[in-house]
């Protein structure tokens, strides 16, 4: 009988997650950036070396494989590589320019769960890679004999309320720079110092939708932004219905040009300000990140494309090989999940640790029927921009319990009874 596989040395890899991360501060973003790639999914172990593990270590590798389905990396969607080529190019496009003056930005836009954070900050953190080895980890524009600043990207959210002042300090707040006291025009000079500081090339803010742009402050913060974009810097906001919100202008979405049309403009929106909303257009490029379709060939076979990758992901003592992708699975987790990426990773982690405790070791229509999945679930959703996704019932089926925690089943029913 062969030995269950081991980590090198015989010893079991970490797994745990550490220090909490703080993207919207200058010391968690970057710890971010270098740690992000670094976690080790749980090895893949077939039924018979799993049982040959002690209780505690069969226990520690489950612990491990549940790690790795909380863990899921962000995977390429075409949807996704839309958004990383565009945001990429602003960027690029302003970071390499040798003129100064405003940078175009963009505006990236989408419902809850699908992907729009993590997407932008995985393309930021590519760049900022990229940026720190070209300028070899040093401030191309940091005066001699001072501090070497150096954070290409920032990141912030956007205020619930947001005011010129609660945005400025909120911005203020990622480099760790002191505003007490300040009034608002001292605060906007002090980002321009910090941007210019820290040869900061992309600032993001998220949750953008949190202005509702019916009270004056977001109108305030409207005119803020178009003048932080004038501090050389390319500014990427993150929101969910962008296009209806005021920021641009009210607009329809053509499902031919796969793109947002603006209508001509006529009372000049919500905006006080007779211009503003077209100099938002004319600043500001704006793309959808949309959710997996299932009407054609090709949407289709992109789905199924992903649900093959996520399944070499997955960490079950079955063959994962087509559990996800054959006979009707597709479109029963497209149904599941309206083809939002953030509802179907939520699912399909669920299934997982159900398959785990309950020994089936497998994800198929009856088990995931008995896993549903809230809004509980996903945290990191902002209420306050409107991120409050779709999510589609399930039937309720009884669910049958395991004699012991450690029982893993077979197709002929229970293999093994905890060993050892």
């Amino acid at each position: 009988m062969s030995k269950p596989t081991q980590p090198a040395g015989g010893a079991v890899p970490s797994f745990l997650p550490g220090p909490p991360i703080d993207r919207t501060r200058v010391e968690g973003w970057q710890r971010w950036v270098r740690t992000r790639k670094l976690f080790v999914p749980a090895p893949v172990l077939s039924l018979e070396n799993y049982l040959q593990l002690a209780p505690r270590r069969r226990r520690i590798h489950d612990l491990h494989r549940l790690a790795t389905h909380s863990s899921l990396p962000v995977q390429s969607t075409p949807m996704g590589e839309a958004v990383v080529w565009l945001v990429n190019a602003r960027i690029e496009d302003g970071a390499y320019s040798h003129k100064a003056g405003i940078r175009t930005g963009v505006m990236v836009n989408g419902g809850g769960a699908q992907g729009k954070t993590e997407t932008v900050c995985a393309a930021l953190a590519e760049f900022e890679e990229e940026w720190l080895e070209v300028n070899e980890y040093m401030n191309p524009e940091a005066m001699a004999g001072t501090r070497d600043l150096l954070a290409p990207v920032a990141y912030v959210r956007c205020p619930v309320k947001a005011t010129p002042v609660s945005t400025c300090q909120r911005i203020l707040d990622f480099y760790g720079e002191d505003y007490k006291n300040m009034r608002q025009e001292d605060l906007i000079r002090t980002v321009n110092a910090a941007i210019t500081a820290h040869a900061t090339k992309a600032l993001v803010i998220d949750d953008i939708t949190r202005l509702k742009l019916h009270r004056e402050s977001d109108q305030d913060v409207l005119d803020l932004l178009l003048e932080v974009m004038s501090m050389s810097v390319t500014l990427i906001l993150v929101g969910v219905g962008i296009p209806t919100s005021g920021l641009l202008r009210r607009g329809q979405f053509d499902p031919v040009a796969k793109q947002w049309v603006v209508p001509p403009v006529k009372d000049r929106g919500r905006s006080p300000n007779p211009d503003a909303a077209a100099q938002h257009e004319r600043r500001f490029e704006m793309i959808d990140l949309q959710p997996f379709g299932y009407d054609t060939p090709g949407q289709i076979r992109a789905w199924v494309d992903h649900l093959a990758n996520l399944e070499k992901s997955l960490r079950l003592l079955h063959d994962t090989d087509g559990m996800l992708t054959s006979g009707s699975m597709p479109e029963y987790l497209f149904q599941r999940t309206n083809g939002v990426v953030g509802l179907l990773e939520k699912l399909v982690q669920r299934g997982c640790r159900v398959a785990i405790e309950g020994g089936s070791e497998r994800l198929s229509k009856e088990l995931l029927n008995r896993c549903a999945v809230s809004l509980t679930d996903l945290p990191g959703l902002d209420a306050d921009s409107g991120e409050q996704p779709l999510i589609p019932p399930v039937d309720s089926r009884p669910r049958k319990k395991s004699k012991s925690r450690n029982t893993v089943y077979d197709d002929a029913g229970p293999a093994a009874e905890s060993a050892g």
